[in-house]
């Protein structure tokens, strides 16, 4: 198996599902409790990636990135480097293609909380932000939980988007799924079939520990 390109997929894995969780929750906990009328456009805006081709995200990621671009010009003369074709470039494509992965479950958690325990807490004069880091968050932590493991599978599984932005550059870019593909494309069927067995583990672990964490979490804090 080719351990350089899963080693770098973890990494970018635990990267993003760090930041998704700190742009997430505050993101999410506005979608649920907010009363714009346009809110269902942050919304739509939010969930684009489930449904929009990774190699289309991929493409406008690229162009908003590029060295070409306001984002892009800034980080080289910062960094002396570009975003397109490297890890930081990666990071953030997989922040927004694994987006509403995080924003979803937490929002539905943060919805499930009874609306009264919040009330009660600011009626006792606790401030907003002090009720959401002692009530809502931990009563939330199912959907918390439940959104930072699938948006670890998510990014390990990734492909078009990553391809798009990263390219194919051992030890910097190439991603397990781009090893994959690289494997079959040499007709290494056995490396292929390793590698992928590896990720059809990973991913049922992934699914099989959301599922046994709601259940054994969920009648600890009964939210009705």
């Amino acid at each position: 198996m080719d351990w350089q390109a899963i080693w770098l997929s973890v990494r970018l894995a635990v990267s993003t599902t760090l930041i998704l969780l700190a742009l997430g929750l505050p993101l999410a906990y506005w979608i649920t409790f907010s009363r714009r009328r346009w809110k269902f456009l942050v919304e739509a805006v939010v969930s684009l990636p489930l449904v929009l081709p990774p190699t289309v995200l991929g493409f406008y990621v690229l162009l908003a990135i590029g060295p070409r671009s306001p984002a892009g010009a800034l980080y080289a003369r910062l960094t002396g480097g570009m975003l397109p074709f490297s890890f930081q470039g990666l990071l953030v494509a997989s922040v927004l293609y694994s987006l509403p992965f995080t924003v979803q479950p937490v929002a539905a958690g943060f919805a499930a909380v009874d609306r009264r325990l919040l009330e009660a807490s600011w009626c006792l004069g606790v401030s907003r932000l002090a009720t959401f880091r002692r009530i809502l968050v931990p009563l939330a932590i199912p959907g918390i939980a439940t959104g930072a493991i699938l948006s670890f599978a998510h990014t390990m599984g990734e492909f078009g988007v990553v391809l798009m932005v990263g390219g194919n550059i051992a030890g910097v870019t190439r991603t397990v799924s781009i090893s994959i593909y690289d494997q079959v494309q040499a007709l290494n069927y056995a490396a292929a079939g390793e590698t992928s067995l590896f990720l059809l583990g990973l991913s049922f672990t992934v699914l099989a520990l959301t599922y046994a964490l709601q259940r054994r979490i969920w009648p600890v804090w009964p939210l009705s």
